[in-house]
């Protein structure tokens, strides 16, 4: 039989956060399609629509989180994925930072353009 390996260290803190992220992003995604794809229908989304979503704290801070919850997902699983696939040494620290820096960018730009829609900057 075939020997179980993870990069994840079981009981790790990586390993916890990456669990608690996917539940965190079934329930946000959940609430997405129930209110984008269900309440409003696609052919009623505008953008004064979205900016008068993005007006309430409790939308801008759910997406907010969404964002910020879905590129740590992202990249910590990427991350995950190189290292099972055997990159190490100074591989391995360039695609750590390289994603850490992409990551940061992300969230930078994602929270520049929720704050625009929000109407504070």
């Amino acid at each position: 039989m075939a020997e179980h390996y993870s990069s994840f260290e079981r009981g790790g803190r990586r390993w916890l956060f990456q669990r608690l992220t996917a539940v965190f992003l079934i329930g946000v995604l959940a609430f997405h399609f129930m209110l984008l794809h269900f309440v409003n229908h696609a052919a009623d989304i505008t953008f004064a629509g979205t900016q008068a979503r993005m007006g309430q704290w409790s939308y801008f801070a759910t997406m907010w989180l969404f964002l910020v919850t879905a590129t740590f997902h992202g990249v910590n699983g990427v991350y995950n994925a190189l290292i099972n696939q055997g990159i190490s040494g100074s591989q391995k620290t360039a695609v750590k930072y390289v994603l850490v820096v992409a990551g940061l960018l992300l969230v930078a730009q994602g929270t520049r353009v929720a704050l625009a829609m929000n109407g504070l900057i």
